[in-house]
């Protein structure tokens, strides 16, 4: 039987999986052999050197030169494909508000889930959005390049470039005179952590302060810095519902614990440099276009496929809950954050008063066990889920989260509108539409 259509997109997702530990074993051969090759170079450099020294200055301008050569080549930056007259005029253009007054925002993560989401509607109400975008591999970039897409649909470019390129940030900086910074880039998930560590270094803390840096020193006037924080902070705290005035200072989790540092370095940076910085404690983030690796869309395309799907419960037993918060109601506090964002205070790298300095629970405020999120799933598909229970690992996950966001609802007038039910709806209707996926018989897997 002919599979149904658009399923090339799910084979692709499928094939990605497949592909990881391949593409691991390449990338390490391939660090192997660029080391390899590296250090014969620079070997060979340092015997010419020794048996044909300089003698002459112009012998000694010549040796420079060829050092230069060789570290263009080595360490040059995304900055050489992010050039060109064309390339600042794109930048430009995407970066001018369409309204009076309108802001001017970079959203670094653009081409992630509530990055295209807050893009779309900052460009759709009249300001300016510049996007900027590593396109990592921590899940299939194909969806994030597809997100892409969809923004530049809309007239937003997404600069593909890292956070840590800080030339390529002051270049940005240089080209369009940005009034804010939406700051979504990071690495998110929480048992990756315990595979890959350093990237959540590189990211999530190196990443941020050489944002502030950059903006706290060499930008003038500084912009107003909005960076999405994460609800993880809470950690092994059990109080609830979890208020911005509970305990941080617990951690579950490294990635927990590099978006509290990165809150604790926001407080230096604001300090020192006149930076104003709003940090968002997102609250288990689900919608269309979302993220692979969460649990609600891992789910659907297990149960779909007939997959038993994991679920976990304590270790004594209960069901574990999440406040699911859908990514429309996000995008309205990180606007509300933005419009209600002071001007930073400092110039030339120096601090002349007091900068605002704030920190917000976005959450829905009504804790879901996960066992009810599946049987909506269920119902949406109309797929029974094969279920395996087990007890959750101690791997940094938390058994329950909910949000009190009195806080973000007295400042900018944040009410989350959207239940579960209804969120998971729009999600499956984007899910079926972009995979191409024919509704299934009740009772049945589709095979992808």
């Amino acid at each position: 039987m002919a599979p149904p259509p658009g399923t090339s997109k799910l084979e692709r997702y499928n094939s990605y999986l497949r592909r990881v530990n391949t593409a691991k074993f390449m990338s390490a051969s391939s660090k192997i052999l660029f080391r390899a090759t590296l250090l014969t170079t620079l070997v060979l450099i340092l015997l010419f050197t020794l048996n044909y020294p300089p003698t002459n200055a112009h012998s000694s301008s010549s040796s420079n030169s060829h050092r230069s050569l060789l570290s263009s080549a080595l360490y040059s930056s995304s900055s050489s494909k992010n050039s060109g007259a064309a390339w600042e005029k794109q930048v430009r253009d995407s970066a001018m508000p369409r309204k009076s007054r309108g802001m001017s925002v970079l959203v670094t993560g653009a081409a992630g889930f509530v990055g295209t989401h807050c893009s779309l509607a900052l460009k759709k109400r009249g300001d300016g959005v510049v996007g900027l975008d590593n396109f990592n591999s921590y899940y299939d970039p194909s969806l994030k390049r597809d997100r892409q897409g969809l923004l530049a649909r809309h007239g937003i470019i997404v600069v593909d470039g890292d956070i840590n390129d800080g030339q390529l940030l002051i270049k940005l900086f240089d080209v369009a005179a940005f009034t804010h910074v939406l700051h979504l880039a990071a690495q998110a998930g929480v048992r990756y952590a315990m595979k890959n560590p350093q990237s959540y270094v590189a990211s999530n803390i190196a990443g941020l302060v050489n944002l502030f840096e950059v903006a706290g020193k060499s930008v003038d006037p500084q912009p107003a810095i909005v960076w999405a924080s994460s609800s993880s902070v809470y950690g092994l705290n059990t109080e609830n519902p979890f208020s911005e005035l509970h305990r941080t200072d617990q951690p579950a989790s490294l990635y927990a614990a590099t978006k509290k540092a990165g809150e604790e370095i926001a407080h230096t940076y604001n300090h020192i440099y006149g930076l104003s910085i709003t940090g968002l404690r997102f609250f288990t983030v689900y919608g269309p276009w979302g993220r692979p690796d969460m649990a609600y869309f891992s789910f659907t395309k297990d149960i779909l496929i007939g997959k038993p799907i994991t679920v976990f419960q304590t270790q004594d037993g209960k069901e574990v809950a999440r406040d699911f918060t859908y990514i429309d109601d996000i995008v309205k506090g990180c606007i509300g954050a933005l419009d209600t964002a002071e001007k930073s205070t400092g110039s030339g790298g120096k601090k002349r008063g007091p900068a605002q300095l704030r920190v917000y629970n976005l959450g829905n405020t009504s804790p879901v066990p996960v066992g009810r999120l599946v049987s909506i799933l269920e119902g949406l598909l109309g797929v029974k889920a094969k279920k395996n229970v087990v007890k959750m690992p101690r791997n940094g996950d938390v058994p329950f989260t909910h949000a009190n966001v009195s806080l973000a609802a007295h400042d900018f007038a944040y009410r989350p509108t959207t239940d579960l039910a209804t969120g998971l709806r729009k999600f499956v209707k984007w899910y079926v539409g972009y995979y191409g996926i024919k509704a299934p018989a009740k009772g049945g897997g589709q095979k992808q």
